[in-house]
């Protein structure tokens, strides 16, 4: 990174547009000043309007639209959309299905955090130029002392010589442009580190593969997986004992390259970065809980927080020992600030999605986003906010492997609090959730071996009714809000992570937890700033695309595209 005074000479306006493809288009403008942002803006650019579409629906339904929100996160809206459902019913899940539901909802987290952090992320630490100059063998020798898994001077060679012959024949495919090729005085990591790394990202893109299809043995496929139904899924053939073996080997690949790649590499590059502890930190933060535990009761309430594997909580003003409860009557969506009818806060059960676009440039109503508050207060989601509950609470397996972290880092709970702690406990939380698949599906296996299979049970649409589906996942706190009436979707409204994490101003006109953390934020090269994106990408909004940036005092504008797959 540049030092600070080769970066205080630029203040101006930087904006990059797009940031991601994939849940719509994110545009981040941010103002500069003395080489660091001042203010930032966070505007959701695309109006699809899915709350719209559902009402007057059959809700069983619900889930095979929402699910389409996006085509990553699938498996978590058809859940949150079920659950909802019989929430509203008074639908209880067998045990059976809990176990399989918490298996893909499992596969769900490995597949999304492995393309999150060598697809998505990991290009805004790696300099895949100066990988072209690394000596192979001592790539080798190097790989060696950070995992036991071998990665012989050959195949990195291999590696080396394909983005070689790429950037030879000028035809770098999806890294044309990217700030990785260009020797960023923002990227610091050895030629030989970034090698290794280079060659994950490419063995990530089979490994993901393979989770994808531990997914696809239970849901039937993948995305957008058909197995799950109100009152429990329809997966017959996976109370068998070879479904259970194929889910399982295809578990392990993902489980393999986690511990021996993805969490030795995070570890390198952390120990280079170490200074991205000290930006892009949160006040708050909101964990809604994940993986329901079956126990003797034959039949269970989903929506019971209490009853996860994770557990809900929250952490206010960085008190990161304090935890509160979570009360979802407490959520409140505002619109003053977006691109909506009104501008009095609502709570879900009574939302409102009424599209009332400005202009692309209007300073006061700037987002397709709404605002979700939590008792008036910004609420990040995701790993960082989920590991951060778990470790205050206790949690017998997040707690020792925080600890591991910070302690091979020479970091505080504190530092956590950041855009490294946020990419960091990402790769944690993967790797607890792939130690613990095996307990769920051996659980699974006993019951399957006693002929215990049952899977749902029958239910009934009511005539009227509301609920609400609650889900942690990936990328944090995903909810559904559901009211029925003649039988019909008469209101549903979905608070997403993103809109959390990415929303705008709120009516107290508090910006949101994305917009406070890049608040700070050292940019060495406004044409090329990278230091945005390591944030912004370490909250997981998927991937940049295109990025736009306006010079204010020539006007002059820069097209580049930063990567995509």
């Amino acid at each position: 990174m540049a030092s600070d005074s080769a970066q205080s000479f630029y203040t101006g306006k930087v904006v990059v547009d797009p940031v991601t493809r994939i849940e719509g288009h994110l545009k981040v403008e941010v103002e500069v000043e003395n080489g660091r942002v001042k203010e930032a803006r966070s505007a959701a650019t695309l109006f699809r309007g899915l709350e719209i579409i559902l009402k007057g629906r059959d809700p069983r339904d619900a889930q095979h639209f929402t699910q389409r929100v996006c085509g990553v996160c699938t498996y978590v809206h058809a859940l949150a959309s079920t659950r909802a459902l019989e929430s509203a019913a008074g639908a209880l899940v067998p045990k059976n299905a809990t176990l399989l539901r918490n298996l893909v909802l499992a596969a769900h987290f490995l597949h999304d955090h492995i393309v999150h952090f060598y697809t998505l992320h990991s290009l805004d630490f790696v300099d895949l130029g100066a990988a072209l100059k690394a000596d192979p063998a001592r790539a080798a020798s190097l790989a060696a002392t950070l995992s036991p898994r071998p990665s012989p001077a050959r195949e990195l060679k291999e590696v080396q010589d394909k983005f070689k012959a790429l950037a030879g024949a000028n035809q770098p495919g999806p890294f044309a442009n990217a700030y990785s090729l260009g020797g960023h005085p923002a990227y610091r990591l050895s030629p030989e580190l970034n090698l290794v790394v280079a060659a994950h990202y490419l063995e990530a893109l089979r490994v993901q593969v393979k989770v994808a299809r531990a997914m696809a043995a239970f849901g039937a496929k993948n995305p957008h997986p058909q197995f799950t139904i109100a009152g429990g899924v329809s997966c017959y053939e996976a109370m068998t004992p070879p479904r259970l073996r194929e889910f399982l080997e295809n578990i392990r690949a993902g489980a393999d390259f986690i511990k021996n790649a993805y969490l030795p590499d995070l570890l390198a590059i952390a120990a280079e970065y170490k200074d991205w502890t000290g930006y892009g930190g949160s006040a708050n933060f909101m964990a809604l809980g994940s993986f329901p535990q079956p126990g003797a009761d034959s039949l269970l309430d989903e929506n019971d927080l209490a009853r996860g594997w994770f557990k809900p909580g929250l952490i206010l003003g960085r008190k990161l020992d304090k935890i509160e409860d979570f009360d979802p009557a407490n959520i409140r969506e505002h619109v003053r600030h977006s691109w909506y009818k009104g501008g009095t806060a609502r709570a879900p059960f009574e939302g409102e999605t009424v599209p009332a676009f400005t202009r692309p440039d209007d300073a006061d109503r700037y987002s397709w986003s709404k605002a979700p508050r939590y008792d008036g207060k910004t609420m990040e989601t995701g790993p960082l906010a989920q590991m951060l509950v778990s470790y205050a609470q206790g949690h017998p397996q997040v707690t020792p492997a925080l600890d591991r972290l910070m302690a091979a880092l020479s970091l505080d709970r504190r530092a956590l609090n950041s855009t490294l702690g946020r990419t960091a406990a990402r790769a944690v939380q993967a790797s607890l959730i792939a130690a613990q698949i095996p307990v769920w599906l051996g659980e699974l296996d006993v019951n399957v071996r006693r002929g215990d299979t049952v899977i749902n049970v029958p239910f009934e649409v009511p005539d009227e009714g509301e609920g609400v589906g609650f889900v942690g996942a990936p990328r944090g706190g995903l909810s559904h809000w559901l009211r029925i009436e003649g039988g019909e979707i008469a209101n549903f409204q979905l608070v997403v992570p993103s809109t959390w994490n990415f929303g705008p101003r709120c009516a107290a006109n508090i910006p949101g937890p994305l917009e406070q953390a890049l608040a700070g934020t050292p940019i060495a090269d406004p044409a090329r700033p990278v230091e945005l994106l390591r944030t912004i990408h370490s909250f997981d909004p998927c991937l940049a695309c295109a990025v736009h940036v306006i010079d204010p005092v020539s006007n002059e504008e820069r097209v580049f595209r930063a990567f995509h797959a």
